[in-house]
């Protein structure tokens, strides 16, 4: 295993504008104030990184950050948040993803932009060197497999997080699955990639990729796999769900927090499942904040 007590990560850097609280969406040429607004780094690998952050842990990411403002708000908030950012981009555009939400009780409608940026052998190499000798580093499907391929014979422990493609299968991902050691896809990505239609048999299946198998149930849990039997760790109680946008990345770093203090599959996933029922309660990605303290002291009163 790598020795040194850190934490790793490489993708896009999204920044959400979120307008909350509308009674309705605008239409054509019509303005509408929200009741609430806030400016905030959105889902994605930076998520995770800072809700590790948060928790205590050295944190880095190998990210695109330009020389306009929302990059410089960006670097602002990884800062602040413990984690250090590597920046792989040397145009002058603007290579964070930046979208404009507007949230009613009922929908929510996006507007987003972002100036394409060419993943060069250089960033690749550089990406790299900025994860090599982590613990632990999560995996992301794209042009960036090289630097987990040997990231895992350097020792790190990989972890694979994808969202949602109807284009999924155990073929089309296979060199992903075959190199990570944990997988952590929601119900849905679970029986898309499998094709099958339960997580009992998603995960049967998946079990043969991984000794320990992970998916997440929404708010009925998160169902674990390990040595051919299956179990469920609950959903946090009391709960009040406001936003589920992020739940992902936030159950990701209490799973990858119990994995870097070498907690059990079980321990692992309820730690996950803490850090992600905490996040939905509030609006955006990482508005409501998980600091060690309440994580722990929530795992140990759920534990007895």
């Amino acid at each position: 295993m790598a020795g040194n007590d850190f934490i790793a990560g490489i993708g896009n850097t999204n920044i959400d504008l979120l307008f909350s609280g509308l009674e309705r969406l605008p239409q054509m040429g019509e303005e509408i104030y929200s009741k609430s607004f806030s400016l905030q780094l959105g889902g994605g690998v930076p998520a995770t990184m800072i809700s590790l952050g948060r928790l205590g842990i050295e944190s880095r990411i190998a990210t695109s950050l330009g020389e306009d403002m929302f990059s410089s708000f960006a670097k602002e908030q990884f800062l602040k948040n413990g984690v250090t950012p590597i920046n792989l981009y040397e145009g002058g555009n603007i290579p964070v993803n930046i979208t404009a939400a507007m949230i009613t009780e009922e929908d929510r409608t996006f507007m987003s932009y972002t100036d394409s940026v060419t993943i060069s052998e250089k960033m690749i190499n550089k990406a790299y060197e900025m994860c090599k000798g982590a613990r632990i580093a999560e995996m992301q499907v794209g042009p960036f497999f090289p630097v987990y391929e040997k990231l895992k014979k350097d020792g790190t422990i990989i972890v694979f997080d994808c969202g949602f493609d109807e284009n999924m299968s155990l073929k089309a991902y296979e060199k992903y699955l075959r190199l990570a050691d944990y997988y952590t896809p929601n119900l849905k990505e679970a029986m898309m990639i499998t094709k099958k239609n339960t997580a009992e048999e998603a995960a049967e299946i998946l079990s043969e990729f991984f000794e320990k198998v992970v998916i997440k149930l929404d708010k009925n849990g998160c169902l674990g796999r390990e040595n051919g039997k299956s179990f469920v760790v609950r959903e946090v109680p009391d709960i009040t769900a406001v936003d589920s946008t992020g739940a992902g990345d936030a159950f990701l770093a209490g799973f990858i927090y119990g994995l870097f203090h070498n907690k059990s599959l079980k321990d692992c996933i309820l730690l996950g499942n803490i850090t992600g029922g905490n996040s939905v309660t509030k609006v955006g990605c990482l508005a409501a904040y998980t600091d060690e303290k309440l994580l722990l002291e929530t795992f140990e009163k759920l534990r007895r």
